[in-house]
């Protein structure tokens, strides 16, 4: 069968904006509580925000650039793009509906009100007005726009007010545009009557019923509210970037001017001023979007974070591994044999400690490690300065073109080299995602490797969000092929020699197909072929067909991908073999596990890779083996449950849709909450102490 017909592939861009409508769905659901609704539809929110700056200004582009091309599944970039505003403005109207008419009404139920003006009591007036001119009023900077004062930039994601005046002295209607501070909450707090509520008020709105304060002497004939998006791609040129460093920081700073992608406009914005927003930003009608909810509900994130504990997940109690908190320095646990972690239920203290420990002690000669995305809060990195300014030699890869971590990665590459670090970066057109760090200790007469590989990234935030498996060791054949890797990643290496370890952009895409073809050849021969993954996304071509012959030769694959799938399951003749999920939950499903083989005999792999093009073809990448059986149990444990949730669990179906996993008989199943249970009673959560003081 020809396995590269159009049909059989499902467009990338409109498989991520079925798990977006996931994400929505979540907020929809009344299992969760209420604060946990709002932050699921801020993501949402913010999702879309990242959609239209990355993916569809890409689109833009490729349709200038040539106007007939088209995607794998045959459909051209012009039609692609009628397809994505006609999803997307029905996300908008439906998020919009659900705050409005559902969310809204259960926050101000349970006390957290969001107010109009005209709601508000003389007293909470006068509140308002002495916040508005002590907080808010220093702050702003209005922009008139005449023959004199041209139309103003508006930057990516910045809410405005289109503000209408007349001036009766001379009898003449002017325009002019006032930014919402982004400095200031986006829900202004107000002085309610009674203590128990938190009483708000949307921070356009406070401004609009003062905008007399800012232009005295006019009269205010209307305020309205515009939000504007722009292409926030960077574009780097290889022969362009000789001195990486600083061209990142250019384009970073050159992005802001990126050309408009999407218009927000209030509903009842009048005709003429919707006009002049498309014409001086370039618009097309079918990009300007209307909404009757608050302009970009991403600042949902805001109300979601409310103390309010009834209204939230329970809190969440780490485990740290019994091995590790009874050793009395952090490398025993690990030379006593392999620890594995499964964050955020497993804590990510024992990284930092380990880092924190190694950087002051004497026996350590030497620390590497990768960066993507540290944050802007990096313990991290802090201890790999400490260990530079105690003399150690520490190396470090940090991607500087880590999408939106850019300036944080340069900010902290500037502190290691003062620190006296070595910092290195990939090619302007590679990334660096794996995640590696190698520790080279003198113990006795020989020298040791410590190795930490992981799926995340190191960033104690998102560890406490994202589920991630690490893994750390002293194999000794790990530690050669780690070594091999930051030699590769910081000296000229062609051709790097790994044993273990299947590195992108060399090696990656031909495992995961040897691998794939092994178990069709298994299935041919009569035995039982089977594949389990888990990872984020798979939109690959190549990986896709491999797939689809493997399920014609009769392999067993089930697949857990929680954002885009380019595979349809269940054709005739085709994937009847391939079952598709995706699953969302409290934390975000970010692990990539792949198992090759029947139960109880399978090649158990973790990796830092998704199933994409950039991710085999265009970035460094680690796909690592799992061999010692403790740590193999540790993440078969964890994967179980995944199999059989019925919460957030989602079924693809052949049309590339999903709908929501079967109801059980009995009690509905939740995998995360089963893996927390899991936990609980697998090893007491005991006290980190600290480590013995180095000598």
């Amino acid at each position: 069968m020809d396995f590269s017909e159009p049909s059989l592939y499902v467009n990338r861009e409109l498989s991520w904006l079925a798990f977006n409508d996931r994400v929505l769905d979540q907020a929809r659901d009344a299992r969760w509580p209420l604060l946990e609704r709002v932050k699921f539809l801020a993501i949402h929110g913010s999702n879309l925000d990242e959609f239209f700056m990355i993916r569809v200004s890409g689109l833009h582009e490729q349709l200038d650039a040539s106007p007939h091309s088209k995607q794998a599944d045959g459909i051209e970039v012009r039609e692609l793009l009628k397809c994505i505003r006609k999803l997307t403005h029905r996300q908008m109207s439906d998020a919009s509906h659900l705050y409005r008419e559902v969310l809204a009404v259960e926050l101000a139920t349970a006390g957290i009100r969001l107010r109009t003006y005209d709601q508000l009591s003389e007293r909470e007036r006068r509140s308002a007005r002495e916040y508005f001119r002590d907080s808010v009023f220093p702050v702003l900077t209005p922009l008139g726009v005449d023959p004199v004062h041209p139309f103003p930039f508006l930057s990516n994601l910045s809410l405005s007010l289109a503000v209408e005046l007349h001036d009766p002295s001379i009898g003449e209607h002017r325009f002019a545009r006032v930014k919402v501070p982004e400095s200031l909450p986006r829900f202004a707090p107000i002085e309610g009557e009674k203590q128990e509520q938190r009483d708000f008020i949307l921070m356009e709105e406070l401004i609009g019923e003062n905008l007399s304060e800012l232009f005295p002497g006019l009269e205010i004939r209307g305020c309205h509210p515009f939000r504007v998006t722009r292409d926030m791609d960077l574009d780097l040129l290889e022969d362009a970037a000789e001195d990486l460093l600083s061209a990142v920081d250019r384009e970073v700073r050159r992005r802001r001017f990126g050309a408009a992608v999407r218009l927000e406009v209030s509903a009842r914005l009048p005709p003429h001023i919707r006009q002049l927003l498309l014409d001086k930003l370039e618009i097309e009608e079918d990009d300007l979007y209307e909404s009757t909810a608050p302009l970009g509900l991403s600042s949902l994130f805001q109300l979601a974070s409310q103390d309010r504990p009834e209204l939230r997940d329970p809190p969440l109690v780490q485990r740290v591994p019994l091995s590790w908190a009874d050793k009395t320095d952090p490398f025993s646990p690990i030379r006593s044999g392999d620890v594995c972690l499964h964050h955020p239920y497993d804590s990510f203290a024992p990284v930092l400690e380990l880092l924190a420990f190694a950087a002051q002690d004497p026996s350590v000669l030497a620390i590497k490690m990768t960066l993507y995305r540290a944050g802007s809060d990096a313990e991290a990195i802090r201890a790999l300065v400490r260990a530079a300014e105690n003399g150690k030699q520490v190396a470090v890869s940090i991607e500087l073109k880590a999408r939106f971590d850019e300036a944080n990665n340069i900010a902290w590459a500037r502190a290691l080299e003062r620190a006296g670090a070595h910092v290195f970066y990939s090619a302007a057109d590679v990334k660096t995602h794996a995640k590696a760090l190698l520790i080279v200790r003198r113990e006795g007469s020989e020298l040791r490797r410590y190795v930490h590989l992981s799926t995340g990234n190191y960033n104690a935030a998102t560890a406490r969000l994202y589920t991630d498996f690490a893994l750390l060791t002293c194999d000794p054949k790990l530690g050669e092929d780690v070594s091999e890797l930051f030699n590769s990643l910081s000296g000229f290496s062609l051709t790097p020699r790994y044993g273990v370890l299947s590195v992108a952009p060399h090696a990656l895409r031909a495992k995961l197909l040897e691998l794939i073809e092994e178990q069709a050849k298994r299935s041919r021969s009569g035995g039982r072929g089977r594949i389990f993954a888990k990872l984020n996304a798979l939109v690959d071509a190549d990986v896709i067909r491999a797939l689809y012959r493997a399920s014609c030769d009769g392999v067993e694959i089930d697949l857990i991908v929680r954002g885009p799938c380019g595979l349809r399951p269940r054709l005739a003749g085709v994937s009847e073999n391939i079952r598709v999920r995706s699953l969302l939950g409290r934390f975000l499903e970010h692990e990539r596990v792949f198992a090759f083989g029947a139960e109880g005999e399978e090649q158990l792999f973790l990796a830092s890779a998704d199933w994409m093009p950039r991710n085999l073809d265009r970035r460094v990448e680690v796909l690592f083996p799992v061999v010692g059986a403790a740590s193999r149990q540790v993440i078969e444990e964890c994967i179980w449950p995944l199999r059989h949730d019925h919460c957030g669990a989602y079924e693809m179906l052949p049309d590339g849709s999903y709908r929501r996993a079967g109801a059980p008989a009995g009690p509905y199943a939740d995998a995360q909450e089963e893996v927390l249970a899991l936990v609980a009673r697998s090893r007491p959560r005991p006290t980190m102490k600290p480590w013995d003081s180095v000598p």
